[in-house]
């Protein structure tokens, strides 16, 4: 009996040395490496459009009768709206009976707080021609998506036409996005007027430091007085 216990506790004490070594060589198995999102790519604000660049890509929109896009671009310049928002309004939300309206209002889906926009003669135009060439009732989305399942537009889609927008008149794709024309028309209107609360407003946000980052107004305003300042 004894020399089966001593037996026993042998075979114990010379298989602890294999779990060690086991747990010794699964230690050493490398981990997998993954590169940053954001490698290789820039971040941060993307620029907004010059006036001239925003002709370039309306008359080209134009020229190419794409109806569709050209209704999109500009009434995200117009609008100011987060391409969130901007994708999942519906022809009701920018009419009044049947006709364009002249301003608009929608609930923002990031802070769920109204804000207002208007629709200048332009694009009121080229929705008018949009909504009747693809036939859409007052409840349908504004800027259906072509893919089945989808009832509108998604953002992916969204940012693959803006960066293409950019693309075919000679710009970065990099440094410009969908916040590009969310920016536009409110960094315009800041320059020529320097009203600050305005463009708050327009842009629906809650802080007016907010606004300020935004825009970056402070470099912008810095830079500016510095090149009026001869030494």
């Amino acid at each position: 009996m004894l020399g089966q216990l001593a037996s026993w506790r042998g075979k114990r004490t010379l298989a602890a040395p294999v779990v060690l070594e086991n747990a010794m060589e699964t230690s050493t198995i490398p981990s997998i490496h993954r590169d940053p999102w954001n490698k290789g790519k820039l971040v941060g604000q993307k620029a907004p459009l010059k006036l001239k660049e925003i002709w370039a890509i309306r008359v080209r929109l134009q020229l190419a009768d794409r109806r569709r896009e050209l209704a999109l671009f500009n009434l995200a310049i117009d609008s100011k709206l987060r391409g969130c928002d901007l994708v999942k309004l519906r022809v009701r939300d920018v009419c009044q009976g049947q006709l364009i309206a002249s301003r608009a209002i929608v609930l923002q889906q990031k802070t769920q707080r109204p804000v207002q926009f208007e629709i200048t003669e332009p694009t009121r135009d080229a929705l008018t021609a949009w909504i009747a060439s693809a036939g859409l009732s007052l409840e349908q989305s504004l800027f259906p998506s072509r893919l089945s399942g989808s009832t509108h537009l998604s953002t992916r889609q969204y940012a693959r036409i803006v960066s293409a927008w950019v693309k075919q008149i000679g710009l970065n794709r990099a440094c410009y996005g969908t916040h590009t024309l969310r920016r536009t028309k409110a960094t315009l209107i800041y320059r020529r007027t320097k009203n600050l609360r305005a463009v708050q407003l327009l842009l629906g946000h809650s802080k007016l430091e907010s606004t300020v980052r935004y825009l970056g107004i402070e470099v912008d305003d810095a830079l500016e007085m510095a090149e009026q300042t001869e030494v």
